[in-house]
């Protein structure tokens, strides 16, 4: 890419598009296209068609997409598979018809079977069923990482599909019914400290900056009191989902964002496509391979917000896949780590969160 290549970074305000824009604009890329979801509604293809004819962009960044935890997966089934299927098939075949030179497709590590290997390799794709809870979701990123594959096939396009394991970071999703367990699990603690503390100030300031379920500073103590308890918050102790014992692996997000944009910069179809006839499994896993309990992610949480009440589990809840850790071998053989560790990058999120 050269530095005023014209690059169009989907879901741009988003955690992972936000920074992938910051560590574009850091290289000294000049010439960034973003839209909002008010500005340009991916899911319609006539907007979306008119968006690519208008611009003309020479590389993509599909980092949009409509995402959520273990909550928002299995109460809203049918958005995740269709919203994320449109947005796909709009963005993906437009970029063809459009000629762009490079696609970069964001997918997920939950595309992968529920008992699959651990580390997970690329080559786990397709051999087993899929993790109930988030399987819609899943099956719309197994297509998009296809469509990428079949269209370099058939095509001699160079789309790049990346599966990232839990990200975290600045911009995260702090909404209690739609975000993921890390900044989830920051926000219930934050919470669960005010009330434990009596700080009604703080806890009023936190709901008017971002409001759960419609209810916010101005509501009533007893309202607010019976909101936090149905999201497991008292004012002595904190209820969270599961048994605390799931494995996992996270990843901040301005790690991922490097990662992306070496592989804009750095990475082809060739690169990744092997020697088997039968071309599958040209993605990348993007991950730090390293793992941490939830209960022990809990742990840390409570040390860094200073919360002195008493964490309970909820094993009537689901734990969701037992352990999920990234074989990253294919990404470092091909030129790239990670830089931040969980043990750093918790306080680095609260502290984010506290500012904004």
């Amino acid at each position: 890419m050269e530095k005023d290549s014209k690059i169009y970074v989907a879901g741009h305000r988003g955690l992972v598009g936000s920074a992938i824009w910051k560590n574009l604009e850091s290289k000294g890329y000049t010439n960034l296209i973003g839209r909002t979801h008010k500005e340009l509604d991916l899911m319609d293809a006539v907007a979306v068609k008119k968006f690519f004819y208008d611009e003309q962009p020479e590389y993509v960044v599909l980092a949009a997409a409509h995402v959520g935890g273990i909550m928002a997966n299995l109460k809203y089934r049918a958005d995740f598979i269709y919203q994320n299927l449109q947005i796909q098939q709009n963005v993906i075949g437009e970029s063809w018809r459009h000629g762009v030179k490079k696609l970069l497709f964001l997918g997920s590590t939950c595309i992968y079977p529920r008992e699959a290997p651990q580390p997970i390799p690329e080559t786990a794709l397709l051999t087993a069923p899929l993790e109930y809870t988030n399987e819609p979701y899943a099956i719309a990123k197994i297509a998009g990482l296809k469509m990428c594959e079949s269209f370099n096939l058939q095509y001699g396009t160079n789309y790049i599909a990346v599966m990232p394991t839990n990200l975290y970071g600045p911009n995260d999703n702090f909404n209690l019914e739609t975000s993921h367990v890390m900044p989830a699990m920051i926000r219930k603690m934050h919470l669960a400290k005010m009330l434990n503390e009596g700080n009604w100030v703080a806890l009023r300031a936190d709901l008017d900056r971002r409001p759960v379920e419609g209810i916010d500073g101005k509501a009533t103590q007893d309202e607010i009191v019976a909101l936090l308890k149905r999201y497991g918050i008292t004012s002595e102790s904190l209820k969270l989902w599961g048994t605390g014992a799931p494995i996992r692996e996270f990843l901040w997000s301005e790690d991922m964002a490097d990662a992306s944009v070496y592989c804009l910069e750095h990475i082809n179809f060739d690169d990744v496509r092997g020697t088997d006839p039968d071309v599958r499994n040209c993605h990348i896993n993007i991950g730090s391979g390293k793992e941490i309990t939830i209960k022990q992610l809990a742990e840390l949480v409570q040390a860094t917000v200073d919360y002195h009440g008493v964490v309970e589990w909820d094993s009537t809840k689901p734990d969701g896949t037992l352990r999920k850790l990234t074989d990253v071998s294919k990404l470092h053989s091909l030129g790239w780590r990670h830089t931040m560790e969980i043990e750093d990058g918790v306080p680095a999120l609260y502290h984010w969160y506290l500012k904004n």
